[in-house]
């Protein structure tokens, strides 16, 4: 029976390593941890090194700065008037669209055949009332003529009742006649008088009554007058007529077509007062107003404007301005013609002004980094103005200081960073 194996164990000696490949080994920890040092101490510090060429670099200067506000515009016609039917017919043009025009010029004519026959029938009543105001004339005049000679007839029996009671009167002085025959007398004096007296207001109601009819009636002659002048100008109205010199913009409806009465016809449009219309967001709709001075791009150069109104509703986030340009207006500029704008909102002179980079967004407007002896350090500032391209600086910097204009991300927010 076999109890164990200690019999056939026995104890090996393990094999020397080399003195020189001890010696390699060795070395090779000593230049990791070196390495690893160095890595390991650049962490641990507050030193961050950053490639130069990486970043922006701009000065600061002494100089205007202008807050304004970049915005696409179209050409549009200060002067471009629509015109429209002053009633219901039939229209056939007399030009087309792009054709010159001078002011008074025909465009159109509007056939109406039913404002054409009221015309001639109200004219035919206007003479029908003339006639008639000179009838009423001549029927006052024959009453008035009637009534001045029952006037004179009673004046001749009040005379002749006058004398005929005076002779009574001496007749009974004398006892040649009655009493009663000297009453009657009287009582027939009394009689022309009161027919008289009568004759006296008649003439005067009489004259009110006939100059109230005639007054009346040529009143209605001058009312009728009115409606028919009107319908004159309506007439006339159906011939349209440029109300400007410039050039035909667009038919609104075909030629020979049956329109309602105010459709639209056409424009005119006045190239001589050619505008600017540009969309601004409505970020700056506060600072908008007319007076502004603006810039707009024709072709290479560019050409001062005002703006003349600001539309009072914003459509789709956007304002729409009006800029009118300073002066003659640049050449070659068509109607609906794209352009770019530029509005300066306002200017401050002699401040001190860096290009704008996303270094401003970064820091909030904030911080900068400013570029001495080979490192970037950090350094508040405050901004002022803020225009399309440059900034204006309030504190923090310097005429001539060097500050990194690019985005800040890089600088993770230290206070020093190394150039490389």
């Amino acid at each position: 029976m076999i109890k164990d194996t200690s019999a056939q164990d026995r104890t090996l000696t393990p094999p020397g390593i080399p003195w020189r490949r001890l010696l390699g080994i060795g070395l090779v920890l000593l230049a990791g941890l070196g390495a690893t040092g160095s890595v390991v101490a650049r962490w641990f510090s507050d030193e961050i090194a950053i490639n130069s060429e990486r970043l922006r670099i701009a000065e600061v200067t002494v100089g205007n700065l202008v807050r304004d506000v970049s915005a696409a515009g179209r050409v549009v016609a200060g002067v471009s008037p629509t015109l429209y039917a002053p009633n219901a017919g039939t229209v056939t043009f007399r030009v087309r669209p792009g054709d010159h025009v001078a002011q008074g010029a025909l465009l159109a004519e509007i056939d109406s055949p039913q404002l054409t026959s009221q015309l001639a029938q109200e004219r035919a009543r206007l003479q029908r009332l003339d006639i008639d105001v000179k009838r009423q004339a001549i029927e006052v005049r024959m009453n008035d003529l009637a009534a001045r000679k029952d006037l004179q007839q009673a004046a001749v029996a009040l005379d002749a009742s006058q004398r005929e009671f005076e002779r009574n009167q001496l007749a009974w002085d004398r006892g040649a006649i009655s009493q009663v025959d000297l009453r009657r007398a009287e009582d027939e004096r009394a009689s022309a008088r009161i027919a008289h007296d009568h004759a006296v207001e008649d003439i005067k109601l009489n004259r009110a009554a006939w100059d109230f009819e005639q007054k009346t009636r040529e009143l209605e002659l001058q009312q009728q007058a009115l409606l028919v002048e009107e319908l004159e100008r309506l007439v006339e109205g159906l011939s349209v007529r440029a109300p400007i010199a410039g050039r035909v913009g667009s038919l609104l409806v075909a030629d020979k077509t049956s329109v309602a009465d105010n459709a639209a016809l056409l424009s005119v449009v006045d190239l001589s007062q050619l505008e600017v219309e540009a969309q601004v967001p409505e970020i700056y709709a506060d600072a908008l107003g007319p007076g502004l001075s603006a810039r707009v791009r024709v072709g290479n150069s560019e050409h001062p404007g005002t703006v003349t109104s600001i539309s009072p509703e914003i459509v789709q986030g956007q304002v729409a301005a009006r800029i009118r340009f300073d002066g003659e207006l640049p050449a070659g500029l068509r109607q609906n013609q794209r352009l770019q704008t530029r509005l300066l909102l306002e200017e401050h002179s002699d401040t001190l002004v860096l290009t704008r980079g996303p270094f401003l967004e970064d820091g909030g407007g904030r911080v900068a980094y400013v570029l001495r002896d080979g490192y970037a350090e950090r350094r508040p500032i405050e901004t002022g103005l803020t225009s399309v391209s440059d900034i204006e600086v309030l504190s923090g910097l310097e005429p001539g200081d060097r500050v990194v204009i690019s985005s800040l991300e890089p600088f993770r927010n230290a206070e020093r960073v190394r150039l490389e």
